[in-house]
């Protein structure tokens, strides 16, 4: 446990930087954030008080809140209650533990989800994609057993189609996925003869189209702005620049970033051997000076100190691998900051991707060649 104190400025520029590594919050989440804790500065002005620390940020929410309980607040002062109260545990603990929604799959309909969950963690779903499937899953049970329904026989299609209209949709996708997920439950138990009937293709389709999009590209000369624009002084600048580097000049995905490990760099050679977390198709491929000098100088000068096999982490403690999610957020941080059009144009890992193979194709480098340089399955 290490606790945090500071200025203000230094305190929250600490807590934001561990948002956006940790969590991998969205720019657009982090100012929230700063906007209710900048009450508190205001607060620390009035009273004179120079140093941040948990003891000044309770004071605050006694001060606005006095005794009130927190379900008489309005939503807004729900949300200072909780943004504050998120920097008193980031302040005491030099981490926050958000509660996540309870995942509940117990009892005899639970097993079987169970089972359809490890079914498609075997077809190699990634872990939001699994989290997403246990999510609507774990809602659908617990609507099934407010309806005292606790086994698979004495479920109908009437619950089925009572819970999706039962279901309050967040944005235009949700319904889709909710619908997706139950449509491949189902399709699942009746495969295994577990039911007779197959609900699946009984339940409706969403409405909902998500629109077809060509890949997002750039041109080289973008790419090399890009590249040249990471500012590669600080610890994570140097981090950054290695794992940017790794997407553009080589076509990693942004799992095979992550997951990248030391025994995966063979440097007498100038290789690269990874089995890929999408296609479990294994790849070489050649470990560009570029590329091993940018390793080498993030390991040598930035690395925190662990026994880690995998060759990038968080820059604050806990120390952990970088996630799939954290490798996102860094590029499109770096186009957002490179002054490059991202405007309707995806800015992530996989328009790196793409964007190598532009530049192969464009060199007239055949398919085949290209769907091996980037470890597709096919060609397609």
């Amino acid at each position: 446990m290490e606790k945090i104190n500071g200025t203000y400025d230094e305190v929250i520029s600490k807590a934001i930087e561990y948002l956006r590594e940790r969590f991998s919050r969205a720019d657009r989440t982090l100012q929230r954030y700063r906007r209710r804790w900048r009450q508190v500065k205001n607060y620390m002005d009035s009273q004179n008080i120079s140093e941040l620390d948990a003891t000044v940020c309770r004071d605050y929410l006694l001060n606005v809140f006095d005794n009130r309980d927190y379900h008489e607040l309005t939503e807004s002062e729900k949300e200072v209650f909780s943004n504050v109260s998120t920097l008193i545990e980031f302040l005491e603990t030099g981490e926050v533990q958000f509660k996540k929604e309870q995942i509940n799959l117990d009892g005899p309909i639970g097993a079987l989800m169970i089972q359809y969950i490890a079914f498609r963690k075997d077809q190699r779903l990634d872990k939001k994609t699994i989290s997403m499937h246990e999510c609507h899953l774990s809602r659908f049970l617990h609507f099934l057993r407010k309806n005292n329904i606790e086994t698979i026989t004495l479920v109908r299609l009437v619950h089925t189609l009572n819970y999706i209209k039962s279901i309050s949709f967040s944005t235009k996708a949700s319904p889709r996925m909710s619908i997706q997920v139950l449509r491949g439950f189902f399709r699942y138990l009746h495969s295994q003869q577990i039911l007779e009937t197959d609900f699946s293709i009984m339940i409706p389709r969403s409405n909902y189209k998500p629109q077809n999009k060509l890949p997002s590209t750039y041109s080289k000369e973008e790419v090399e702005k890009l590249i040249a624009s990471i500012e590669r002084s600080s610890f994570i600048g140097k981090r950054d620049y290695a794992i940017i580097l790794l997407a553009a000049r080589l076509g990693l995905r942004n799992s095979d970033i992550a997951n990248l490990k030391f025994e995966n760099l063979f440097w007498e050679q100038n290789v690269i051997r990874l089995v890929q977390y999408k296609t479990d198709k294994e790849i070489e491929l050649p470990l560009l000076p570029e590329v091993g000098n940018a390793i080498i100088d993030y390991v040598k000068y930035s690395r925190q100190h662990s026994e880690e096999p995998f060759v990038f982490l968080t820059s604050t403690s806990p120390v952990k691998p970088l996630t799939i999610m954290v490798i996102t957020k860094i590029v499109e941080r770096a186009f957002a900051k490179s002054s490059i059009d991202i405007k309707n144009k995806r800015h992530g890992p996989h328009a790196l991707r793409h964007s190598l193979a532009q530049r192969l194709l464009e060199r007239q480098t055949m398919l085949p060649v290209i769907s091996e340089v980037l470890g597709h399955e096919n060609i397609e």
